[in-house]
């Protein structure tokens, strides 16, 4: 049984993965793995209430509670339910065997819900239990750079030991990295992002092949799209009634797409969903079960029939609902996910009626920060961010997929540059706001504010607590003798962008 719902899982059969666990768990009710298995299936299918059953049927059975509160505390934050995440973090660290390494963990939550007091005590706390945990030393210089404590910070992250794990140890150096950003050590800074993914290199190898083969799926993609099939995609949208308010907030990542969703997810007649996976595993999957494994993109879409499509949209809201945790009711919905926008042919499929906002950044500017943003679980498309070169071929291969699409498709867009919202965000935000619909309502002025009272879950979540700043714009020219060998791929970017 367990086999059979692992291969589920590898189909996204996800309804089939949960009966199958079901039934194996009632085969041996107080096996653990079991449970907390079943547990993370159900929370990354938005069902909370289940989730939370198995799991503390998993904390009554465990021989060592305290671990298990903090595992079922990872568990909840992996599939982005914070609120679950921190109660059982907070039950392992109300326990009187707590480890440092736990409460580091429960700090470094806090710090993302900007409760940087709540945070800092847990550190203190840790570091009385254990002076030299490398995660609560981690943690502290976190809040001294956060605090503009920056030799603080600096020297913290200079004395951890050579047998620190090393995932510590690479993390250490991107925060060393971005500290002499700050302090304009820009070789320095590069030397300390370099010796980061140094560290990560050797995980990066499973993915290198399915890197490989997504591009060369996204150069056919770009290649055989025409005018005529997005024509009758779009055309399409009478079978497919009653229209849904849907926007696509696309780009490359690191663009300024988080700016643009916090400014519109102030906006009371809009609702935001930050980077869900619900596309690809609830629609696109739905069109796509019933063809031959490596069946490409186009081929797939032009195959779907009306009722399939259908059902995927059915499906696709429902989830949303439950992952937001409250109706979307008439409000446009903002689908915010740069990794989807080499689907826009998809989404056209599926929603002929999507609007699509696309924000812009000077390319030089985005591969540069995606290079040297810090990343720590290792996945298909970051591992394209662990050499420049690399994050420039994937910079290339998803925005050609959009320089395809845009000049051929009768769905509206409007492309938004980060530079442009950064010097003068009431335009850009009434022009964007026009553009879907949506009424001006000068509560979107205020998205640090309303940021602060929401779980961010972008690498940038501290910066978009704040104003607007400019001092990101033109960063690449601090680097610019590393990206030179890489320039050359990029002007045709540049130059249809804007960015000459």
């Amino acid at each position: 049984m367990l086999q059979a719902a692992e291969e589920a899982w590898r189909r996204k059969d996800f309804q089939q993965n949960i009966e199958f666990l079901e039934r194996a768990s009632r085969l041996d009710p107080a096996n653990s793995e079991i449970l907390l298995q079943l547990g993370r299936m159900y929370g990354l299918r938005y069902d909370y209430a289940n989730a939370e059953r198995c799991f503390e049927r998993v904390v009554r059975f465990a021989p060592r509670k305290t671990e298990t509160l903090a595992l079922v505390g990872v568990h909840c934050r992996d599939f982005r339910n914070s609120e679950m995440s921190e109660r059982y973090f907070r039950r392992a660290a109300d326990q009187n065997d707590v480890s440092p390494e736990i409460l580091a963990n429960l700090a470094e939550l806090y710090e993302r819900l900007r409760r940087m007091e709540d945070a800092a005590q847990l550190i203190e706390r840790a570091l009385r239990l254990n002076p030299t945990c490398p995660l609560a030393l981690l943690g502290r210089a976190r809040l001294d750079r956060q605090a503009g404590r920056l030799d603080a910070a600096e020297k913290l992250l200079r004395s951890f030991p050579a047998d620190t794990h090393r995932l510590i140890r690479a993390r250490a150096r991107y925060e060393l990295g971005g500290i002499f950003d700050r302090q304009g050590r820009y070789d320095e800074a590069m030397t300390a992002f370099l010796e980061a993914k140094a560290i990560l290199k050797p995980d990066a190898a499973p993915f290198a092949a399915a890197l490989e083969t997504l591009h060369v799926r996204l150069k056919n993609v770009a290649e055989s799209l025409s005018a005529e099939m997005l024509q009758r995609w779009f055309d399409s949208g009478q079978n497919l009634q009653p229209p849904r308010r849907l926007a696509l907030l696309g780009g490359h990542p690191r663009s300024g797409t988080t700016l643009l969703e916090q400014v519109l997810d102030s906006h009371p007649d809009i609702v935001s969903a930050e980077e869900t996976e619900i596309f690809l595993d609830e629609a696109y999957i739905a069109l796509s079960r019933s063809l031959p494994p490596g069946t490409l993109m186009l081929p797939a879409l032009e195959a779907t029939k009306t009722d399939t499509l259908k059902q995927a949209r059915t499906i696709y809201f429902h989830s949303m609902e439950l992952s937001l945790g409250k109706p979307i009711g008439e409000r446009l919905l903002i689908d915010k996910n740069p990794s989807l926008t080499f689907m826009v042919p998809a989404l056209i499929r599926v929603f002929p009626e999507i609007k699509l906002l696309i924000a812009l950044r000077d390319p030089r500017d985005v591969c540069l920060s995606c290079f040297m943003q810090p990343f720590f679980q290792l996945a298909q498309t970051n591992s394209a961010y662990l050499t420049l070169e690399g994050t420039v071929e994937e910079y290339v291969s998803i925005m050609g997929v959009w320089r395809a699409v845009a000049p051929l498709m009768k769905n509206p867009y409007l492309e938004v540059r980060y530079e442009d919202m950064v010097e003068d965000l009431e335009s850009v935000t009434r022009r964007t706001l026009d553009f879907l619909g949506a009424p001006w309502d000068a509560r979107v002025l205020g998205f640090d504010k309303h940021a602060r009272q929401k779980v961010v879950r972008s690498p940038t979540y501290a910066d978009v607590t704040k104003p607007v700043y400019k001092g990101a714009v033109g960063r690449w020219r601090n680097y610019q003798k590393y990206l030179e060998p890489y320039l050359d791929n990029l002007e045709p970017f540049v130059k249809a962008f804007g960015y000459e």
